[in-house]
């Protein structure tokens, strides 16, 4: 007699958004949008964040370059 257990069906993954505070470090190319030409962090009022996530952004960026993977 072979018994065959039916698993339920799974929910479909979504595929979750990168959103600021997530960002990874080293991932520089994601933080150019963040960044002028010259290297400077852009402040809120042209990135359109919140504060937090602003926080977390510089964070990320400077955390970037002390290891030299953004200038």
């Amino acid at each position: 007699m072979s018994t065959t257990t039916e698993q339920p069906p799974q929910p479909e993954q979504r595929q979750q958004s990168l959103t600021p505070e997530n960002f990874p470090f080293m991932v520089p190319h994601l933080m150019s949008r963040f960044v002028t030409d010259t290297g400077k962090i852009l402040p809120r009022k042209y990135t359109h964040l919140t504060a937090k996530q602003q926080r977390a952004i510089t964070r990320t960026i400077k955390h970037s370059r002390n290891l030299l993977l953004a200038q």
